[in-house]
């Protein structure tokens, strides 16, 4: 497995002073139902999920367990995440997401509160396994792509059928249970209306929806911007799509009352406000995400899968290795670092505490690495300065908070 310099051969972890892990994305399954043709685990470069078990089996899921409780224990956390994942994790039925919730809240310290979610694309969601998942205390996030049929044509299933009939029942059992229901994430697709998107989301009832960049990077640049010969943070450039979020920004902002909340743009306002990041979208907050997958291994967060072959990896396993280990991994390491992991561009940039550099897999180049800017560079700043004058339009009118919380 070959890594780019930065961090894995020019970074020291020993430099920086680790953050322990607070949420915890472990892989109950890990094949799919779906063959959406964006998705970035299995039409990525990273295959590695071909060769590990097709889900976690109980000896799994008590190790990390064990891992989990003694990582609380180590560093005197009183909350977690847990974030049960797949593939499509409900594949086999609600036992094993129920199962590995079970475990996790058994072995870790009982100060310690474990707020458990499970991610689904919904088309295996009934409502007896939405009253067994609500009935042992777990969340229920929903992956779609918009409110209609429309919005959703790249999520298919392996014979090519439309997965939206199923998702929109899952849908509104969701909305028919608001304490269970965790919100939608929808990845943007320049082709569809952005406020159509918006307005046809609002009406499955989500109590928050977090819109999503295509993976991307200057290798593979994501759909509509254009190659460049190096990475960097080129103007002028277009940015369709900070446009598309700016636009939407409007239709969520101009509503004049919070009818769901949009994470990224929650994520920004708080940034320019002064208050620190809770995402990896943005902000300069070190990561505190750890996966843990079908054979025990432990692993960066998937997205790192579309940049190349082996980037999640850690070598490292709940069998022999605490998660402490995972905290001294230069790729672990490098997202904990602040302003000092920015390359040289991003720390001179106006705006770099609030974009901070954009999602670290974004930045990713072949042979040199991370140490970049965003692909999405242009469309963040973009982004972040239409938020702030709107925001100083608001704070002009006094009513800036109340719209945004």
């Amino acid at each position: 497995m070959s890594h780019p310099a930065w961090p894995h051969a020019t970074l020291d972890p020993a430099a920086h002073r680790p953050v322990p892990f607070r949420q915890f994305v472990l892989k109950v399954h890990g094949r799919c139902n779906l063959d959406c043709s964006y998705c970035y685990v299995y039409r990525s470069p990273d295959a590695s999920w071909r060769e590990r078990p097709a889900r976690a089996d109980a000896t799994v899921m008590r190790r990390a367990a064990a891992r989990v409780a003694e990582h609380v224990t180590r560093h005197r956390l009183t909350a977690i995440r847990v974030e049960l994942h797949g593939g499509e994790p409900l594949l086999t039925g609600p036992d094993a997401v129920i199962a590995y919730a079970r475990e996790i809240r058994d072995a870790v310290p009982a100060g310690c509160e474990v707020t458990a979610t499970v991610q689904t694309n919904g088309t295996l969601l009934t409502r007896a396994a939405l009253d067994r998942v609500a009935a042992a205390g777990i969340r229920v996030g929903l992956s779609l792509d918009g409110g209609r049929a429309a919005h959703n044509a790249r999520r298919t299933d392996h014979a090519g059928r439309p997965a939206w009939p199923a998702a929109r029942h899952a849908a509104r059992l969701l909305a028919a249970r608001p304490r269970t229901y965790a919100g939608i994430l929808c990845t943007i697709d320049l082709a569809a209306d952005p406020v159509d998107v918006y307005e046809s989301l609002l009406g499955l009832g989500p109590p928050g929806v977090d819109f999503l960049l295509p993976h991307g990077n200057w290798a593979a640049p994501p759909p509509g911007i254009a190659a460049e010969e190096r990475p960097g943070r080129h103007r002028p450039r277009p940015t369709p799509y900070g446009d598309w979020l700016a636009t939407l920004f409007d239709a969520w902002w101009d509503a004049g009352r919070l009818r769901t909340r949009v994470r990224l743009f929650r994520e920004i306002a708080a940034l320019l406000l002064g208050l620190p990041s809770t995402a990896e979208a943005v902000g300069l907050s070190p990561l505190a995400a750890v996966v843990v997958d079908t054979d025990g291994a432990i692993e960066q967060v998937d997205s790192l899968k579309s940049a190349y072959a082996g980037a999640p990896a850690t070598g490292l396993d709940v069998f022999r290795h605490g998660f402490d280990e995972a905290l001294r991994h230069p790729g672990v390491a490098a997202r904990q670092l602040g302003l000092e992991g920015r390359s040289e561009e991003c720390r001179a940039c106006p705006v770099v505490r609030v974009c901070g550099g954009g999602n670290y897999v974004h930045r990713y180049a072949p042979g040199s690495g991370f140490l970049h800017p965003s692909v999405y560079c242009a469309d963040l700043e973009r982004l972040i300065r239409h938020i702030a004058d709107r925001l100083s339009a608001a704070a002009a009118a006094s009513d800036a908070p109340s719209r945004l919380f």
